[in-house]
């Protein structure tokens, strides 16, 4: 079981933009002083494999990073990435996300 991550008044901010195959999300996760920002590319395929039906991509992305903070400090978390590669990592991602 991997170790989970308490974080403290920590907040996520999501932008999406749209592009032919989906969309660009830009991820902002601050922590007290501390900040990341990570790139991530949601396809519309991931939004409607993990996404519920009228779900914005910001929404998705927004779970994911909350999945993802339980699972590893926000410095952990890659820079950029597809949304889709949060499964070979966490292969429980699907099971959760189908279960919400």
């Amino acid at each position: 079981m991997r170790p989970r991550f308490t974080i403290a008044e920590q907040m996520i901010r999501v932008e999406a933009s749209p592009t032919a195959a989906g969309w660009d999300c830009v991820v902002e996760i601050s922590e007290g002083e501390k900040a990341s920002r990570h790139n991530v590319r949601v396809s519309k395929e991931d939004l409607q494999r993990w996404g519920r039906p009228g779900d914005a991509p910001e929404h998705l992305v927004r779970q994911a990073f909350d999945f993802l903070l339980k699972h590893e400090p926000a410095d952990q978390i890659k820079l950029s990435f597809e949304l889709a590669e949060i499964n070979q990592y966490f292969p429980e991602f699907e099971r959760e996300f189908a279960n919400r």
